[in-house]
């Protein structure tokens, strides 16, 4: 019988998550990276994704970078812990357009309360990738603790 390794058990835990990301599966979202303290994933560009102009709505740029970035934190935190984002910022580089977008989530530090954490979003068109926008987010960690404090309050 194999051991689990911590490996196996925030992928585990992280895909078992994913089962309940109703909004990112809303817009297509898919992880198809799940390391420790690093997720990736891919959202086929579709119309419900482009604003007027028929470029990709800033809001979901910002929203897969949340994404990724939440669950690279979330990688790197106890079984019994969760996150939230506290901060992030999204800097737009480029008009987001093509087919796909390419989500790229990391952990930069990691802290007890604290995790700070940076997302790249590229878009892509068959062999060609632009760097469309960059966050840096800050991911708060919830411990039990905290939940109990709050029910108790």
């Amino acid at each position: 019988m194999q051991e689990k390794t911590a490996t196996n058990d925030f992928k585990l835990r992280v895909e078992k998550f994913l089962e309940r990301q109703e909004f990112m599966k809303h817009i297509g979202f898919d992880l198809s990276v799940i390391e420790e303290g690093k997720t990736e994933g891919w959202l086929d560009i579709q119309k419900i994704h482009k604003q007027q102009k028929g470029l990709v709505h800033g809001g979901v740029t910002a929203t897969i970078a949340d994404i990724v970035a939440g669950f690279a934190a979330y990688t790197t935190v106890p079984m019994d812990c969760h996150v939230v984002t506290a901060e992030i910022k999204v800097s737009y580089f480029k008009a987001g357009m093509g087919e796909k977008l390419h989500a790229i989530g990391y952990v930069i530090k990691r802290g007890r309360k604290l995790n700070f954490c940076e997302s790249e979003i590229w878009s892509v068109e068959g062999e060609k990738r632009n760097l469309i926008a960059k966050a840096t987010t800050t991911m708060a960690v919830i411990t039990p603790e905290d939940i109990n404090h709050k029910m108790n309050a």
